[in-house]
């Protein structure tokens, strides 16, 4: 896809953006910056590869450049709709990217690498537990860490509570009790998503809270990371027609200004990326607009843009088009569950796409087929174009044994993820 051909394209004349700056579903983003570059990553549930990384220079235009999961639990072999990778958070501490996120199942996974473009980290189990989710560090100014997390009720029997661990700094485990540091219950029902910041010696924890479709932005503040916090509403969806707008990252920029990236969920389409402007009044967070100066902002549609000192970019979305050209499926393509060896070939015919058929087991629904591939929808509106040819597997390949003894042709394609073919014992 040309960068001039974007579907969505965020960019308004006379510097200015609208938003969504994404029309895509990357739900519950997370950003952070690294001198003049920023990046995303948001969750990704049980598509594989997992945990985009999405990489901007105004925050405005974004593309895909990456995936810090290649494979998930031998579990997701078979789609496990809407498990796995729930809200992570991105982070840069002494020349390190870190990547925390909660697993409702099995617990809190760090991932970490010193390129984001390169390979990242296999999985560490940072804590084994049910029902930890929307897990964010913060490394404190005398080098203790920390980690905030929520609570997923379905998994633990509640949530609307906030806690924070002590972590080792090399963020691998905690070492101690995970403490409650506020309860909403009463003011701010289903509080989660926390992420967790220090500013002029407050720690702030910036918190979603109300429910994805109708809920608003929390900040708390205290002078102590344990607490108590004190909390107000900062953002709310207003007279606006964002719904819920809430769950993302606080960004500051070395002009200093700080901006807001967070979604807003829009069916069919997901959770769409917002960015909003903030401004800050008595240690508080303003996002957005608040034309009555009740410290409570509203979204905006358009906006002037971040001043990061950069020439004009040309637009950039997350990718979508793909002619098939190249080694590897573009980034922007994900199987419904764990890829596995012969689903797919782009050597067979370069230039082309080879889907093989796969027997998924005994039921013909699609709900349950993880060898899908599939990308997400880039705009509200937008035209597919493919060309399909059906057939026959041609006779090359090398011969195997299927699961049942018998002799199956496999196809010639180890490159397509970096190992060899299967020791099939034939």
């Amino acid at each position: 896809m040309k960068h001039t051909s974007a579907v969505w394209d965020p960019n308004l004349d006379d510097g200015q953006y609208r938003n969504p700056v994404i029309y895509a579903d990357y739900s519950d983003p997370d950003v952070v910056r690294v001198g003049a570059d920023f990046f995303m990553t948001a969750s990704s549930f049980n598509a594989v590869p997992g945990l985009p990384i999405l990489h901007s220079r105004d925050l405005v235009n974004w593309r895909l450049i990456n995936h810090a999961i290649d494979e998930l639990p031998p579990d997701f072999d078979r789609p496990q709709h809407g498990n796995g990778v729930w809200a992570p958070s991105i982070n840069y501490h002494e020349g390190t990217f870190y990547i925390f996120y909660g697993d409702p199942d099995r617990g809190v996974y760090m991932t970490k690498t010193d390129d984001p473009r390169g390979r990242w980290s296999d999985l560490t189990l940072v804590y084994e537990a049910e029902g930890w989710i929307d897990t964010a560090p913060l490394w404190d100014d005398d080098g203790n860490a920390y980690l905030a997390h929520a609570f997923a009720k379905s998994r633990a029997g509640f949530n609307s509570v906030l806690n924070i661990a002590p972590m080792a700094p090399d963020g691998t485990h905690i070492t101690g009790e995970s403490r409650q540091v506020f309860d909403g219950h009463d003011d701010h029902p289903t509080i989660e998503g926390p992420k967790l910041y220090k500013r002029d010696g407050s720690y702030y924890i910036f918190a979603p809270a109300g429910g994805v479709s109708d809920g608003w932005q929390t900040v708390l503040r205290s002078d102590d990371i344990y607490g108590p916090y004190d909390d107000r509403i900062v953002l709310a969806q207003g007279e606006t027609p964002i719904n819920g707008p809430h769950q993302g990252a606080l960004v500051d920029l070395d002009s200093g200004e700080d901006w807001f990236v967070h979604f807003q969920e829009v069916d069919p389409y997901g959770r769409i990326v917002h960015l909003q402007p903030v401004a800050w009044a008595d240690g508080w967070p303003v996002i957005g607009r608040d034309e009555d100066g009740d410290g409570t902002g509203e979204p905006v549609r358009t906006h002037e843009k971040p001043d990061v000192a950069a020439e004009t970019l040309p637009t950039m979305v997350p990718q979508t088009s793909d002619d098939f050209e190249a080694a590897r499926l573009g980034l922007q393509w994900q199987w419904h569950g764990n890829p596995k060896f012969g689903w797919h070939s782009l050597t067979d015919r370069p230039g082309a796409l080879r889907l093989f058929q796969q027997r998924v087991g005994e039921s013909d629904n699609l709900w349950t087929a993880p060898n899908l591939l599939l990308q997400k929808f880039p705009a509200p509106a937008f035209t597919a174009t493919t060309e399909v040819h059906c057939g026959l597997q041609e006779e090359t390949g090398t011969w195997g044994a299927s699961r049942h003894g018998h002799r199956v042709r496999l196809p010639q394609y180890p490159q397509e993820h970096g190992r060899s073919p299967p020791d099939t014992g034939t």
